[in-house]
Order: C-alpha cells, then structure tokens, then sequence
C-alpha cells in the first residue's frame, strides 16, 4: 500500500501553487495527506507536529481568557469579565441545568465549561488565517475527550446505584418485558451502553470537523486552480463557496461543541437518575 505524503510545517494544503487549470497539469485533490503533518520540532523526544502545537495554543489561549476574566472580578464587569461570564452562565444553565438539574449538576458545570470551549476552540482554528486547521479532525481529539466523559459517567453510575444498580442501568434491565425477549434486550443495551456509545460520540465530533475541513481544502484548492483564462468565471464561483463553506462552517463548529457537552450531560444525567 502507497504511504500518503505528509504536509510540512510550512505548507497546508498540500498543492503545486504553479499548477492551474489549462496548463498541462492535473487537479490535484485533497486527500488523508492534509491530515498528516510532518513534525515540526521536537523536545525530549516527543515530536511536536501542527495539530499538537494548535491544541497547546488553543488550550493556553482559553486558561489565559478565563483568568484575565475572572482573576479580579468587577461588580461592574469589563468586557472579558462579560463575555466570560455569559459564556459560563449559558453553557450553567442551558445545558448543565437544562438536563441534569441545578442541584445535582452544578458540580458538574465547571468540567461542562471547559469541554466545551475545548472542543469550540479546537474546532474554530479550521477558519483561523495560518492555522486552518480544525484539531478535532484527528480522531484521537475527541477520542480522548470521550474517553475522559467516560470515565466520568461509568465510575459515576457505579457510585450512584451500587454493582447490581449499575448493571440495571447498562443493560436497560426492564422486568416488565417477556422473559425470551428481556436476555437479547439487555445484551444489546450492554454495548450499546459500554462500547458504542463513546465511540459514537467521539465520531459525531471528529467526521462532522473532518468533513468541513476536507471541503473547505477542496474549494480552496479549486478557486486557485481554477485562476487561469476562461477558468476566471468557475474561481469566482468556487471562491463563493468557500465563503459561503467558512460561514457554514463557523455555525457547524458551534454546534458539534454544544452537541458534545449536550450528550455528556445527557451520560451524567443518566447516571444520578434513581429510575432506570
């Protein structure tokens, strides 16, 4: 099997800047080569690539946002302290209270925050200038952050309900169904539970991101090829859609940040109920 080319620190979207439309040369189209990247230093051994080095920047940009913000609070807020607190209060109450209740969620709100303007934040570098790239494209992101949900909700349930409680709560276990029906239910309702569930909610994250970003590298690429003669006309329009692709795009990000914060405290919610 071929390997695919990696991208160099210094180059994104993987193209001959020279090859255009009715020169002699191919269209060259995005592929897995726009997400590998070559790595772009190293320390102690540990290869820093451009993804590892936007989720570092995006993860001190958000510690530093929130400490400017709260570090001296105001009676009369300034603007980060506004910003900040209305970003907190709508992911407190929107979704934390929204779903698992003020009492039993408002433990929780502080882990809610922070996952989900990760997840924005990382999402957002697809239409950042130089970085246009989305950090969530790479399955591991959300793998680990679903893996992290995980690891909150599991040990949770097992707190809440005790072993047999827990067990219940996986399996769905519903005495009310028929005996020959109720063995097949609660296996399927076990992995689903267990094993299919982070896994999709790490995947709803990561294909929605990996597919904005491919078409964004597909029009962009397609505007600049496309720049040559008569191929004017059809660049306008691809670089219409890229506009359009980037307003799109920034509204996807919203949504797949609220999504992932959304479905954790559906897990939790699940967990500290006492029916099941």
């Amino acid at each position: 099997m071929q390997k695919e080319p990696a991208v160099s620190a210094d180059q994104m979207l993987a193209f001959e800047t020279d090859c255009h439309l009715f020169s002699g040369c191919g269209f060259e189209a995005p592929g897995l080569h726009s997400f590998v990247f070559e790595p772009m230093f190293s320390i102690g051994g540990f290869d820093f690539n451009k993804p590892i080095l936007l989720a570092l920047v995006g993860t001190l940009a958000i510690v530093w946002f929130f400490w400017a913000a709260f570090s001296r609070p105001k009676v009369v807020p300034g603007k980060l302290q506004m910003i900040g607190e209305a970003g907190y209060d709508f992911i407190r109450r929107g979704v934390v209270y929204e779903t698992i209740g003020k009492k039993e969620g408002e433990k929780y709100v502080p882990l809610v925050v922070a996952l989900f303007f990760f997840v924005w934040v990382m999402n957002l570098w697809s239409v950042i200038p130089l970085a246009q790239f989305p950090v969530t494209s790479i399955f591991s992101i959300p793998l680990g952050l679903a893996l992290l949900v995980y690891l909150v909700w599991v040990p949770l349930t097992f707190k809440r309900h005790g072993f047999v409680g827990a067990f219940k709560n996986f399996t769905g276990y519903d005495p009310s169904l028929p005996g020959g029906v109720r063995p097949l239910v609660m296996v399927i309702e076990f992995f689903s539970n267990l094993l299919v569930r982070p896994f999709t909610h790490a995947v709803r994250l990561f294909a929605n991101m990996f597919a904005g970003h491919m078409l964004l590298v597909l029009f962009t690429i397609a505007t600049w090829y496309m720049l040559n003669g008569i191929g004017i006309a059809y660049s306008a329009v691809s670089f219409v859609m890229t506009i359009v692709m980037v307003a799109f795009e920034l509204f996807i990000q919203l949504i797949q940040a609220y999504v992932f914060v959304l479905l954790t405290c559906t897990y939790i919610q699940g967990a500290l109920a006492e029916e099941h």
